[in-house]
């Protein structure tokens, strides 16, 4: 009867929610992966809302529905996390030019179609780069930059370089394939991402409105000049430097007055 008794009670006990354990009684690899994943999205989202100062590790614990100390353990402190969740979203705005860069290296011709792709390129780093959250994630950047200069470094390292070498790579195939002649592929790179997305980002950031068409227009406009150069082909640059030189001479045979 005790017995059961026992089993009776033990029926009517609801069945406990939570993260699937292993026999040693920690979660297993897929649950723990989840759990991780859940925990950066809920982290994301907080950061985000409420920027860094206002987002607390208590908040982030209690969303993603996991305890202080597996935050602790997983991150170290807030920054920790901040770096993880950094990391995410710089790999999510690196993905255009990682895909452009990779599609180039398995094309063998280019048919002169190098300005279509520079500027599919450009709208996607265009659309990425000036959301609503890539744009909040420089204002917590900027704001923070002083106060934790290791997390400025990890924007800089993985983000802005990363950029920078994915594009020179992209750029290298061109030129190796003949559809770009470039003296420096890294300073083109620089060059070229500051005139696509540069001037949209830098406003979005200081809260000035943005027409995504004008700035669409504005990307086109500045891939055409970084095709073209600004002083045209190189002849027509030899030429404008003979004209020069030849009325500096001019200038210097004048008889004085």
């Amino acid at each position: 009867m005790g017995l059961t008794a026992t089993k009776a009670k033990g029926a009517k006990q609801p069945a406990k929610r939570g993260v699937i354990k292993s026999r040693g009684g920690r979660p297993t690899r897929d649950a723990a992966i989840e759990r991780d994943q859940r925990l950066i999205e809920v982290a994301t989202r907080l950061f985000l809302e409420r920027g860094f100062d206002a987002t607390s590790i208590d908040a982030v614990a209690e969303a993603a529905r996991v305890s202080k100390p597996t935050v602790y353990g997983q991150y170290g402190d807030k920054r920790g996390l901040f770096a993880a969740v950094l990391r995410r979203e710089i790999a999510r705005w690196l993905a255009p030019l990682a895909a452009a860069a990779a599609e180039m290296q398995g094309d063998g011709n280019c048919d002169g179609l190098v300005e279509e792709r520079l500027i599919d390129l450009g709208r996607q780093l265009l659309v990425l780069n000036c959301s609503a959250d890539s744009i909040a994630f420089s204002r917590i950047l900027t704001a923070q930059a002083i106060n934790f200069p290791e997390v400025a470094k990890l924007a800089v390292d993985e983000g802005w370089s990363k950029a920078v070498s994915t594009t020179a790579d992209f750029f290298d195939h061109l030129v190796d394939k003949g559809a770009l002649d470039l003296e420096d592929t890294t300073i083109a790179a620089e060059t070229f991402l500051n005139m696509v997305v540069g001037h949209t980002h830098r406003m979005a950031t200081f809260g000035i409105p943005i027409d995504m068409k004008t700035a669409e227009t504005r990307m086109e406009v500045s891939i055409r000049l970084f095709l073209a150069g600004a002083v045209g082909p190189q002849d027509r640059l030899r030429e404008a430097t003979k004209e020069a030189a030849k009325e500096v001479a001019k200038g210097r045979r004048r008889p004085a007055r």
